[in-house]
């Protein structure tokens, strides 16, 4: 693909002057614009490598030309054109980001070598914005460890549904990677470059959701002392990610329809509504036809967000892949805790293949960090795996083990044994009524449940009195 030249002047002759003397000399495509707004008008149109602009111009001058640029396209290079005696605005022009400035009358061998220059740099950046995204891609696709034809099918969807920029619903079971998926979405797109805001629905209270994604005015309500831009505002240009989507209440579910439709955000309080630019991802691990056919979710709203619909698979599906999972995890994490390298032995990778993870990913993830904090030899074996809330590890028992790690490291260790314990016996003790627990506990429900998606405890394996982690 050829480079091409915007030139910009209020002089007809000087257009043409510029235009053949660069066809000739460079061999680049060029354009003419005889104003600075009609130079918007096409740069929204077409990319172009080089933005050869004069200063004084009437209406839109070359500077506000030069910052409308700069705020839509980085990689473009602007050189100004200035009058002789004119040094303050060329100055002020390379305050603003131009990449060079030539002076009027100039000298064509002059003018030639500024453009050739800024040619050889333009193609740097291109170079270095080619190679960035190569090695990101190749980062986030990594993300989804596995050879599995449908890990395989999952990371090619992906990459297709990322070059559009349709609303996606991403369905799974806890800790398949529902969240990784909408990264990786993110990362792949042309909103790369613009915020991926996750908002986790779930552990919001739901008074104050509604704020917190539209927004607020000030006055809005008791302790709105100023504006608040909602995660909506914030996502502007790059990809919200609504997590659980299905917890939302019905007068939510009727506020995001509308965002969907219209495109337009109404903050708490304010009289106006505000248009946006957000690519919206949705995860659930609920059948939402079920909610539907209860009346606790919308069918449109359903059908807005599953515009495209992908599957992340459980691990019952892809066993397959477990020992490479499993040998990633132990690695970073035998890395994290400065711990020498362990292996597993076979019974291990065995025990991990055929065991039912109701967590999936993150349970299993959360099995091998323990599994390394607290095993002593270099092999991890069966046992390692054998303990639950009645029968973790105290600190007395893993002194060896704590003594190897980390202050940081081992706080955290504990941290979690502490919260593996409190909460499984706590919901054994509420027979796995998530609500119950949390008040028992003086938390929000929401706080509760974002604890047992963290460590992955499955609140079901409770109910009727039994204890399973």
């Amino acid at each position: 693909m050829r480079e091409s030249i915007l030139v910009v002047d209020d002089m007809p002759d000087m257009l043409k002057l510029l235009e053949r003397l660069m066809k000739e000399e460079l061999h680049v495509d060029v354009c003419i614009a005889d104003s600075g707004e009609k130079a918007i008008e096409m740069i929204s149109k077409e990319v172009f490598s080089i933005v050869l602009a004069d200063i004084r111009m009437p209406r839109m001058n070359g500077l506000e030309l030069l910052k409308h640029i700069k705020e839509t396209d980085h990689s473009t290079l602007v050189i100004m054109m200035t009058a002789y005696g004119s040094i303050e605005d060329a100055v002020e022009a390379l305050k603003l980001g131009a990449y060079d400035y030539i002076t009027k009358p100039f000298d064509e061998e002059r003018l030639l070598h500024t453009l050739k220059k800024a040619l050889e740099h333009h193609n740097l950046i291109k170079r270095n914005i080619d190679l960035e995204k190569k090695v990101k891609e190749k980062e986030t696709t990594e993300g989804f460890l596995g050879k599995s034809l449908a890990i395989t099918r999952l990371v090619e969807t992906i990459r297709v549904v990322a070059k559009t920029d349709l609303t996606v619903l991403i369905t799974g079971e806890t800790g398949t990677g529902k969240d990784l998926a909408a990264r990786m979405i993110h990362a792949l797109s042309n909103r790369a470059i613009k915020s991926f805001v996750p908002v986790n629905c779930p552990t919001i209270p739901e008074n104050i959701l509604e704020s917190e994604l539209f927004g607020y005015k000030k006055g809005a309500f008791t302790g709105a002392t100023q504006d608040k831009k909602g995660l909506f505002g914030a996502a502007d240009g790059g990809t919200i990610f609504l997590d659980e989507i299905g917890d939302l209440s019905n007068m939510l579910q009727a506020k995001l329809l509308r965002v969907l439709e219209e495109k337009e955000i109404k903050p708490l309080g304010d009289t106006r509504t505000y248009r946006i630019d957000v690519r919206v991802i949705a995860s659930t691990n609920q059948n939402l036809k079920e909610k539907i056919a209860s009346f606790q979710f919308r069918e449109d709203l359903y059908h807005r967000l599953n515009v495209v619909s992908i599957t992340t698979p459980p691990l019952k599906e892809i066993p397959e892949d477990i020992p490479l999972i499993v040998n990633h995890f132990l690695s970073f994490y035998c890395t994290e805790y400065n711990t020498p390298q362990k292996k597993f032995s076979e019974d291990t990778l065995k025990m991990l293949i055929s065991r039912r993870w109701r967590g999936n990913v993150r349970e299993l993830q959360n099995e091998i960090r323990r599994a390394v904090i607290f095993s002593k030899g270099e092999i991890i074996t069966p046992q390692d795996f054998q303990y639950d809330s009645q029968n973790l590890p105290s600190h007395e028992d893993t002194g060896h083990s704590l003594s190897k790690l980390t202050y940081k490291d081992a706080r955290k260790s504990l941290l979690e044994r502490f919260n593996v314990r409190y909460i499984s016996e706590l919901l054994k003790e509420c027979s796995g009524n998530v609500s119950l627990a949390a008040k028992k506990a003086g938390l929000e429900r929401q706080s509760l449940q974002h604890l047992i998606r963290k460590y992955s405890i499955n609140s079901e394996g409770f109910r009727g009195g039994a204890n399973k982690i």
